[in-house]
């Protein structure tokens, strides 16, 4: 695993994040999922460029995050009959609340996407660290 020197929380309050109490409504925050699409690429981008010694830019194909989320144990906190869409919305409003919030760093979230070769379940273990850390029910 990848060590970075500034493996701190951020100090910044961001105005525009809503404190949830709920696992739930962070899951089905659209406008989170927006955000966290745009993070969880730039995380895994940097983490494929550290991988490989050079600049790379790529996006997280959603069926990944989709599976990772179901192997993480988050499913059964979402309604029924949902695509895997939306269930890839989700694993992204997750992440990047967690980061948000100051419960994980961006260079946590790249070690952990670095740990593994296999993105879905690196993601997985990103997944059940953000959940953990952001003790909602």
């Amino acid at each position: 695993m990848q060590m970075y020197p500034t493996m701190k929380k951020h100090n910044r309050n961001f105005s525009f994040v809503q404190t949830h109490n709920h696992l739930m409504d962070v899951l089905t925050d659209h406008k989170l999922a927006s955000l966290g699409d745009s993070f969880i690429n730039f995380a895994f981008s940097l983490a494929l460029s550290e991988k490989k010694g050079m600049p790379e830019g790529k996006k997280v194909k959603g069926t990944l995050l989709a599976e990772a989320l179901r192997r993480a144990g988050l499913r059964e906190q979402l309604p029924s009959r949902m695509t895997s869409h939306i269930l890839a919305d989700a694993g992204e409003a997750l992440i990047v609340y967690a980061w948000l919030q100051g419960h994980i760093t961006l260079e946590e979230t790249m070690a952990k996407l670095e740990e593994n070769n296999d993105p879905v379940e690196s993601l997985t273990l990103l997944l059940k660290k953000t959940k953990c850390r952001i003790k909602l029910s």
